[in-house]
């Protein structure tokens, strides 16, 4: 039996990704994905 060590998840402050803003945009393969943080401080993550 081996022990495999776990890799750490990249962990980001959606406060720090937004600039103290509400929404944030992220590319992934080319698409252009928007990330809102709510008036409730929910995170919406939409095409």
């Amino acid at each position: 039996m081996s022990l495999q060590t776990a890799t750490p998840v990249p962990s980001h402050d959606a406060t720090a990704l937004t600039a103290g803003g509400p929404t944030a945009t992220i590319e992934l393969h080319g698409m252009t994905y928007t990330l809102r943080i709510t008036r409730q401080g929910k995170l919406i993550l939409t095409k």
